[in-house]
């Protein structure tokens, strides 16, 4: 085990925010993992948990432990004909996992190319693009409980997934540590293509038929075309959530803005959080040393030398201006610390 004290986190978010953390720790193994829960445990030290730092807002330093998840690992648990089971660590960065499925010819996560982060943050942000969310190829997972140290395991429906929710951002917040996600992956992949411009983008890079690899491709253009660069400029990516309104609001809505698109959920319909902050004239704006990207307004950018508390009064102000305008509560993505 081994510990650090007062560890700059600059390089380890990707809004690229300098703050500190009093102790710091990474861990690449379950026992590493338990050995240092047990030493802030004894101490009475408070735990951050940080996986790829792309969906973290530092407001401050950290008077406490951060432990950065490491463990990695991919191996196959279980084969049939027809599906493939993935045990993947944690901190395995999830894009590389991606290429590494589609490599093999497994289905079901090509969608979810290029987003960032690791593979431990997946199932508590229950991530999605392009119609594809992480539980539609969830197993299980397996976690260890910070009260107890224990292993603990969850399936599906213990996991309570909802839209880029889970039960990890629920009751469950603040108390599991996930060690290693199970995926179940296709042989025999059905192609998501209704979602946005995909299709016609993939005929337009050229590709005649779909195909695991076709598809990622085309998605990680697509996003390289509309999402700005971590390591060019610091940003989390998408910092709000798509609101779900009730089908009576959003027509409402509808006949006084008919550019607005909505697509049906078993909630109601979700509204593009990107078009309303856009109408309400943020798209592009500068807000000091922060800002709002100039090709997608749900992306709030760093410039340089903002701080974390400039991006949460940004926020503040778009999520309000959207309530003024439209009357559509904005929620955020990005986890403050």
């Amino acid at each position: 085990m081994q510990i650090q004290e007062d560890f700059s986190l600059r390089q380890l978010n990707t809004f690229g925010l300098d703050q500190c953390a009093r102790f710091f720790s990474e861990v690449y193994s379950t026992e590493d993992l338990t050995e240092v829960l047990r030493w802030c445990d004894e101490r009475a030290i408070p735990v951050w948990v940080l996986g790829g730092g792309s969906n973290v807002l530092l407001t401050s330093d950290l008077e406490g432990m951060v432990i950065k998840i490491g463990i990695k690992g991919r191996e196959v648990v279980e084969e049939t004909e027809d599906h493939v089971l993935v045990r993947v660590g944690a901190g395995e960065n999830w894009h590389e996992f991606v290429m590494f499925a589609v490599a093999k010819g497994w289905g079901g996560v090509e969608n979810l190319s290029l987003i960032p982060g690791t593979v431990g943050a997946a199932p508590i942000q229950n991530i999605g693009a392009y119609g594809v969310e992480v539980k539609d190829v969830f197993h299980s997972l397996e976690a260890i409980d910070k009260k107890t140290t224990s292993l603990v395991f969850f399936d599906s429906k213990g996991c309570a997934f909802g839209y880029r929710d889970s039960y990890f951002k629920g009751q469950g917040k603040n108390r599991y540590v996930i060690c290693y996600v199970t995926f179940k992956l296709s042989k025999s992949p059905v192609y998501n293509l209704t979602y946005g411009n995909v299709e016609d983008m993939l005929h337009e890079l050229g590709y005649v038929e779909p195909s695991l690899t076709a598809v990622s491709e085309t998605i990680s253009f697509i996003r390289r075309q509309k999402l700005p660069d971590p390591s060019r400029i610091g940003n989390a990516g998408s910092f709000f959530k798509n609101p779900v309104v009730s089908l009576a609001q959003y027509q409402s809505l509808k006949d006084n803005h008919p550019t607005l698109q909505g697509f049906p959920t078993k909630d109601g319909m979700k509204i593009a959080a990107a078009w309303l902050i856009e109408h309400c004239g943020w798209k592009g704006k500068r807000w000091g040393t922060v800002g709002v990207h100039d090709r997608q307004p749900l992306v709030l950018v760093n410039y340089g030398q903002g701080r974390g508390q400039d991006i949460v009064n940004l926020s503040q102000a778009i999520a309000k201006a959207v309530m003024e305008k439209f009357g559509v509560p904005l929620e955020v993505e990005v986890n403050f610390w």
